[in-house]
Parts: structure tokens; C-alpha cells; sequence
């Protein structure tokens, strides 16, 4: 009988039914294409933090900031005087990014502290590159005209002849590329996790010590370095095992070699510029960032979450705004279409006195008029469940396809810590910015079964709020209503 009923009754009242479920409808709809954007802007942000410190990295360990003006010193260039002005000039110059390392055995020492699950050192440097040529001058003689010849007045009475030395000088190109030191007995952890190998191999674990190197595919591209090559690094020849990919952006480093050539190659023994630490759980990072920092003198700790903070550009901003604009948003429809919907079915009831008067004079109790009404209530509510999602699926799958390009620029903070500071990124150190570096992600809206689960919810929470309004309605009428209604 309920069902019965409640058949013919939602098949009479279509235009109502409709109306109620598109309310609904446009909020769900609304709350699934805000939350998967949110959730593609969350993964674009994970692409942009994982092309800089590696897949599976939680936080990294580098030197504190040293006092500006400390610690730090310039590259010097020497070049031989040589008679030959044909003769090429070269020399390289492999410098510590930041300037600021630490012992390796501070990777032990991290790894120990309590939540850490994994630890490893790596060594960031620049390499740079002068090359070219001195050329010598030509004295040129001023013209006996002058007076310049010997004794004459423009000599002075020097004896000496007079005029200047004309042409000459120095061309020099200066080029300069970065490697990063990987421990290859450890490459589940680290820049390098970051980039796929696509010719070639990766590292083997017995390489501790062996001249070999995986260079980037860009780079690889620019200086027509292919695997079996070698690429010189201050003096010293590496062959190439491996060309590397970027997942996103830049790579880390330009080549990759073992630590220990890393160290050899900057006179670091046993040195490392930054430890990758991931946590053994995921919500104890902060637990574990303040054990590190209090147990460990002179570092700095800096988390996954406070280099997010410095991500700037357009994924930053349309983060800010599907994070804030559209949660309340969100918020403010579906608060909007629920009372529309209570309104809609109290409305309803209301037009219906003379029907639930006479149900009540023929022996239906008040509870069952009130299941009756929250019964017609909650299917139109799944109605408009099932088309908010239908639209929302809709709406999430045109952003995946239009797929719009955000940048992000990360690189604001200085200082010899940080990811981007003391990490391959580069360009850290006292009183120097890390460089910026701008990557173009392409969104995504992707919906989890969280986010059906919820519009399901939300469904069925805005047919019983709408079957609330009603039945209170509907409970409080008399079969005396519906006689008047007649008379």
C-alpha cells in the first residue's frame, strides 16, 4: 500500500517532484565538481613538491643558515700565462650547492630518531665551466709627425719610442651544469625518484665508487650525450648508464653520479648537503620534524606542508579559491536547496489538507501520513541525488578533458635550508634566494568513491530534511480540516 501509494502519488505531482530534486540536484553537483578539483589541485601540488626532492619523501635535513656574510666564499678562476695566443684556456670549478653541508653521519643519526622509517644523504654541486682564449695586443708606434721618434719632444727625452698598444684581450665562455650524488645503494628515497629511466639503466648497488653517471633527458638532448658516452666532470671522464626523465618540470640535477664520486669530485669527504627523511607515519611528520630538530643541533627540518606554503602562481591561487570560494559556496547552495526543498514539501502538504484529512477520517494514524510524506520526500531527494552526480560527473569529466594549464613557481625562501634550499634545487646558501623554478601542470578532476558517497549522503540528508518540514505539516492536520475544506 505504501508503495503503492507513493507511486501515484509522485507520478501526479511530477512538475513538484522535479522541482524539489533539481534543487537538490545543483548543490550535490556543485559539492562533487568543487571537492575533485580540490583534489586534482592537491595532486598538481604533490607533481610540483615530488619534482624536487623524489617520490616518497616526507621532509628533508640540511645545515642551519649560517650568519650572512659567513661561510661562504667566491669561485676563483686561475689560467696558465702561456705564448701561444691560439692556445684554449679551460678549467672547472665543482662547488658545493649552498655551501653549507654536513657530516654523513648525520644521516645515521636521523634515521634513528623515533617515526623516522627511512633516511639518505645526498650531495648537491655546481659545476662550472670557463673555457676560451687570451688574445695580445699590437703596440702601434705614433708617427714620426708627432714627434714621437727617438729623442724628439713627444719622448720626452726618454729614448724610448712613443704610441699604444691596440687590439687584444680575453673571450670566455662560462657554462655551468648541476650534479647531484646519490647513494645507490639507497634509490628508493630521493631527487632522483622523481625522473624515469628511459635508455639505459639505473645504478647498481656495488657502484659506490664507480665513474659512472645517469644524465637528464634534456640535457642529454642539448649536448648530444647518449648512454656508452661520457660526460666530463672537472677532469674526470663518467660513462653513461642511463638517460632520466622528469615526471613533471625540471629535473633535479643535470647528471647524476655516485656519492662518494659526488664528494671526491667536491673535496667532501663524507660530506652530504641534505638528508631525505620519510616518516613511518604520515600524520606524526610535525612529532617527528621536532624530534629531529631537537635532537639534532644546527639543522634545519623542513616538511613537505612549509614547502607547499611557497608554491606560488596560478595553482596556488585557484588552490586558494576551490579551497575557500568554493567550499562556501558549496556550502551556501546546498543549505539553499535544502530549504527550498523543506519549503517545496510543506508547501505540498499544505495543498493536500482535504487528502490527509480524509486518509485520517478513513483510519490512518498520524505516524503513517508523516512516513508517508518523508517516504515522498527521501525519493525525491535520491532523484536529485542521482542526477546531482550524473552532472557532477559531467562537470568533473569536461575539466579533465579541457584539462587547463596552472603554473606553479616555487623558490621564495632562502637560506641554506628547506628543500629548495639545500636540495638539488640549488641556488641556497646565506643570504641567497633559492632559484625559482616555474612548472606547468595540467588539472585534473579526478572522483573518488569519498566523494560519490558523500552526494549520496547529502541526498538522503536533504530528502529527510524536506520530509521533516512536511510531516511535521502533515501530523498536525485533523480530519475536521478536510470537512471544512469541503464545505
Amino acid at each position: 500500500m505504501f508503495f503503492t501509494y507513493l507511486r501515484r502519488e509522485l507520478r501526479r505531482r511530477r512538475k513538484a517532484a522535479l522541482v524539489v530534486a533539481s534543487g537538490l540536484a545543483l548543490g550535490i553537483a556543485l559539492v562533487i565538481i568543487v571537492s575533485s578539483v580540490s583534489s586534482g589541485m592537491s595532486k598538481a601540488q604533490d607533481k610540483v613538491l615530488q619534482s624536487l626532492y623524489g617520490l616518497g619523501t616526507d621532509m628533508t635535513v640540511t645545515k642551519a643558515a649560517a650568519a650572512p656574510g659567513s661561510g661562504t666564499e667566491r669561485p676563483r678562476f686561475e689560467f696558465d700565462a702561456k705564448d701561444d695566443d691560439d692556445a684554449t684556456q679551460s678549467t672547472d670549478r665543482v662547488m658545493v650547492q649552498g655551501f653549507q653541508t654536513l657530516a654523513s653521519t648525520t644521516v645515521d643519526k636521523v634515521g634513528e630518531q623515533n617515526g623516522v622509517a627511512d633516511a639518505v644523504g645526498g650531495l648537491s654541486l655546481t659545476v662550472m665551466k670557463v673555457d676560451g682564449q687570451f688574445k695580445r695586443g699590437e703596440f702601434k708606434q705614433s708617427t714620426e709627425g708627432d714627434g714621437a721618434t727617438q729623442g724628439g719632444p713627444r719622448a720626452g727625452g726618454s729614448g724610448q719610442p712613443q704610441g699604444e698598444v691596440q687590439g687584444g684581450g680575453a673571450s670566455f665562455d662560462v657554462n655551468s651544469f648541476t650534479v647531484y650524488g646519490t647513494d645507490v645503494t639507497q634509490q628508493d628515497l630521493g631527487p632522483l625518484t622523481s625522473s624515469k629511466i628511459t635508455k639505459g639503466r639505473t645504478f647498481k648497488a656495488t657502484e659506490t665508487d664507480a665513474k659512472v653517471a645517469v644524465v637528464d633527458a634534456a640535457y642529454a638532448k642539448e649536448k648530444e650525450l647518449t648512454v656508452d658516452k661520457t660526460v666530463t666532470i672537472s677532469g674526470t671522464k663518467y660513462t653513461i648508464v642511463g638517460v632520466s626523465t622528469a615526471d613533471s618540470g625540471d629535473a633535479a640535477a643535470n647528471v647524476y653520479v655516485p656519492l662518494k664520486q659526488a664528494q671526491t669530485l667536491a673535496d667532501s669527504k663524507d660530506k652530504v648537503t641534505t638528508v631525505y627523511v620519510k616518516a613511518a607515519d604520515s600524520q606524526a611528520i610535525d612529532t617527528v620534524k621536532a624530534a629531529i630538530q631537537k635532537n639534532i643541533s644546527g639543522t634545519t627540518v623542513t616538511t613537505s606542508a612549509d614547502l607547499a606554503d611557497t608554491v606560488s602562481g596560478s595553482l596556488s591561487t585557484a588552490s586558494d579559491l576551490a579551497s575557500s570560494v568554493g567550499k562556501w559556496l558549496s556550502i551556501a547552495v546546498l543549505a539553499a536547496a535544502f530549504l527550498v526543498a523543506g519549503l517545496l514539501t510543506s508547501s505540498a502538504v499544505s495543498r493536500r489538507v482535504r487528502e490527509f484529512g480524509t486518509l485520517k477520517a478513513l483510519g490512518w494514524k498520524s505516524g503513517r501520513v508523516t512516513r508517508q510524506v518523508v517516504g515522498e520526500a527521501l525519493v525525491n531527494g535520491l532523484m536529485g541525488g542521482v542526477l546531482g552526480i550524473a552532472v557532477g560527473l559531467a562537470g568533473a569529466y569536461a575539466v579533465t578533458a579541457i584539462s587547463p594549464t596552472l603554473t606553479a613557481q616555487l623558490g621564495s625562501s632562502g637560506g641554506g635550508g628547506g628543500m629548495g634550499g639545500g636540495g638539488p634545487m640549488g641556488g641556497g646558501g646565506p643570504g641567497r634566494q633559492t632559484a625559482a623554478k616555474t612548472l606547468d601542470i595540467a588539472l585534473t578532476a579526478p572522483v573518488s568513491l569519498t566523494t560519490i558517497l558523500t552526494a549520496v549522503a547529502l541526498a538522503v540528508a536533504g530528502g529527510l530534511i524536506a520530509g521533516a518540514f512536511g510531516g511535521w505539516r502533515a501530523s498536525r492536520l485533523r480530519p475536521a480540516d478536510a470537512l471544512r475544506r469541503v464545505a
